[in-house]
């Protein structure tokens, strides 16, 4: 299987001790490409170095939401300067979490605005998570439809916010998730046409089943792969092949080899 990891954190910390042998062992696995996502400007700077120095590596720059309360407006103009190099191929990870809450929601939402600005001015997509925040999540796409183009990551939301985004030529990112026991949204990923889907592991984070409670990494993006595939009726190799293709033309990445 060849298979492309849209959204991990190769920079978390976890990966310290053994990062190369993790960037091996999902080329042995099959994962050949992997997008690395930061989480503050700091983490764009690490992730863009690692980008650098792997071939198969691409970096993002942005501020998840849970970090926005510890940004610095000023982190705006590094953040463009990050998004310059050509290794870093999206804005983000950005977005909302009204769940947590762990910033303001106010300033959740400006930070948000901010990237889609960022990412409209630039031309780049923009990598969003969303949770338990659909209403807001929909009037921010549809202001910005038809200037920025983006995919919502480990998507866990309703049918309205999955239509909007849809609409907008925007890409759904799943993983791990469609592992476990109580997913109970296999109609939404039905939905998603097969031009639109995109995979990913959110390594460190939701390992999938049959590796849960383990520190998850690229290499098991397989499983959720094969879920995803028995889910929709398709082979997990052909799955995998035009997930990464998907992937490719959402972030400009060299055409995976082999394709037509």
């Amino acid at each position: 299987m060849v298979v492309t990891d849209s959204h991990c954190h190769l920079t978390h910390a976890r990966f310290d001790q053994d990062r190369p042998d993790v960037i091996r062992r999902a080329q042995e696995a099959g994962v050949t490409r992997i997008v690395t996502v930061a989480s503050d400007v700091d983490d764009a700077g690490r992730a863009l170095e690692l980008a650098r120095a792997e071939a198969g590596v691409w970096a993002t720059a942005g501020i998840h939401p849970h970090e926005v309360e510890a940004a610095d407006p000023a982190d705006v103009d590094r953040l463009e300067e990050l998004l310059d190099d050509d290794r870093v191929v999206a804005v983000g990870e950005t977005g909302l979490d009204y769940y947590y809450d762990n910033a303001p929601r106010d300033l959740q939402r400006w930070w948000f605005e901010r990237h889609l600005a960022m990412a409209a001015g630039l031309g780049l997509p923009v990598v969003v998570h969303s949770r338990s925040a659909d209403e807001d999540l929909i009037r921010m796409i549809e202001r910005y439809t038809g200037s920025v183009r983006g995919v919502l990551h480990c998507f866990t939301g309703g049918r309205d916010l999955l239509r909007t985004a849809l609409d907008a030529g925007w890409y759904i990112g799943y993983g791990g998730i469609v592992t476990f026991k109580n997913f109970d949204a296999a109609d939404l990923l039905g939905e998603v046409p097969d031009d639109r889907l995109v995979v990913e592991t959110d390594a460190p984070y939701l390992s999938p089943v049959p590796v849960r409670g383990r520190r998850n990494e690229p290499a098991f993006l397989p499983h959720s792969v094969e879920r995803i595939a028995e889910l929709r009726g398709e082979a997990a190799p052909d799955l995998g092949r035009r997930t990464s293709e998907n992937a490719a033309v959402l972030f400009g990445l060299p055409p995976v080899p082999g394709s037509p």
